[in-house]
């Protein structure tokens, strides 16, 4: 999930090598937290959050084939 995430975000970001995800493990649940440059912080959010959302809903489904419970949270 972590190289899915960051493969998105480098495609959508000007300075891909300030991209980082980094894997937090809760209970049952993984929480990838996404972090970019605070220039790229609207590309990656998108007009009224559809980049986001739609980030969010490709990990989920990705998530889902693989019996796991992921969210993606932009730091």
């Amino acid at each position: 999930m972590k190289d899915l995430v960051e493969v998105i975000a480098k495609a959508l970001v000007k300075n891909p090598e300030q991209v980082s995800v980094t894997v937090v493990e809760e209970d049952n649940s993984t929480v990838l937290e996404l972090r970019v440059a605070s220039d790229d912080m609207g590309k990656i959010i998108g007009k009224q959050g559809r980049i986001a959302k739609a980030v969010r809903t490709v990990v989920k489904a990705a998530a889902t084939r693989e019996n796991k419970k992921v969210t993606v949270e932009i730091v």
